[in-house]
C-alpha cells in the first residue's frame, strides 16, 4: 500500500523519527522519555516491517526503550 508513491513502512519510519525528534523538545525528563519510547517503539515495529527485516535498528530502539522505562519506573526524580 502506497501513499503519495510512498510505501506504508516508510510513513512509519518517518512518523518515528518525527516523534524520537520531538521528543527532544521536551522541556520534562519524564516527557522526553514517554515520548521517546513511543517513537522508540515504532522504530522496532518498523525494524521487524523491513523485508529483510533489521536487527541494527531493532536491538538499538529495544534497548533505549528498555532504559526509558526503566528510568521511568525505579528512578523518580
Amino acid at each position: 500500500m502506497t501513499f503519495l508513491g510512498i510505501l506504508w513502512v516508510e510513513w512509519l519510519g518517518y512518523l518515528a523519527m518525527a516523534i524520537v525528534l520531538i521528543s527532544f523538545l521536551m522541556k520534562s525528563l519524564n516527557k522526553l522519555r514517554i515520548v521517546n519510547t513511543i517513537g522508540c517503539l515504532l522504530f522496532v515495529f518498523y525494524g521487524v516491517a523491513l523485508s529483510p527485516y533489521s536487527l541494527p535498528i531493532i536491538i538499538t530502539n529495544s534497548a533505549i526503550a528498555c532504559i526509558n522505562v526503566y528510568y521511568l519506573l525505579f528512578k523518580k526524580v
